[in-house]
């Protein structure tokens, strides 16, 4: 089975390549609003460099979110008209599902795994899992202050990573049991990881029907003092 994935939800731009559970390629941008731009360049170095034909994937996988709006619908948008043009399955993986994915063969402690991305001020979105994978908090929009995990603090060490992450540090690690790393960014590795169980057991996407997880409300403004005309 070969495998394309898509990871947009931040300012990184990855793509992967996988073959059953082998990665054949993986190309990364870390620059903000450079998705649009370079993802399908991207895709398209990617296979040439892999040498696998469009026609030869069998599935599409994307990070579906919580993260950014703009890089969400870029993302979508690409995996959903590969889909359609090469009549292929589209698969969905929840961002922060990935992002502890990718941190599970550095987890030597056992610790459990705390995935943050910042969602402005001190709020973050935010999963927690334990070290089996198991979710002891589903995915959600946190307001941090110094009471935030301090139930599952007292109950075992938890890995903080990713970008909302930094902001928390100060609140967070005045506990024993509170650990940071620094520069952990989302990937299409684990996202493609993910993805291939989720073939296995036919978790497809409904391509007329299927939009990013904002997770919250997308909501757009109108600017106060209007030109008069």
């Amino acid at each position: 089975m070969v495998l394309l994935s898509i990871e947009t939800a931040t300012k990184t731009c990855s793509v992967a390549l996988h073959r059953d559970e082998t990665l054949l390629g993986l190309q990364e941008v870390h620059l903000d609003k450079s998705h649009s731009s370079l993802l399908h360049v991207m895709i398209d170095n990617l296979l040439q460099h892999c040498e696998v034909e469009r026609n030869q994937l069998n599935a599409v996988a994307v990070s579906i979110g919580p993260g950014s709006y703009t890089g969400l619908r870029i993302g979508v948008s690409a995996v959903k008209g590969i889909g359609y043009a090469l009549d292929i399955p589209v698969i969905a993986v929840n961002t922060l599902e990935a992002m502890a994915q990718g941190m599970k063969d550095s987890n030597l402690s056992e610790s459990w795994l705390c995935p943050m991305l910042d969602a402005r001020r001190m709020e973050v979105y935010c999963l927690l899992q334990d070290e089996t994978g198991t979710l002891i908090k589903e995915t959600q929009p946190l307001i941090i202050d110094e009471q935030a995990f301090q139930v599952e603090l007292d109950q075992h060490a938890i890995i903080f990573f990713g970008n909302g992450s930094n902001k928390c540090r100060d609140l967070l690690q005045h506990h024993p049991n509170a650990h940071f790393i620094s520069g952990v960014q989302p990937s299409a590795r684990p996202v493609g990881e993910l993805a291939q169980y989720k073939y296995e057991q036919e978790e497809f996407e409904d391509l007329a029907y299927f939009v990013p997880f904002y997770l919250k409300e997308y909501r757009t403004t109108q600017p106060k003092n209007k030109l008069l005309r």
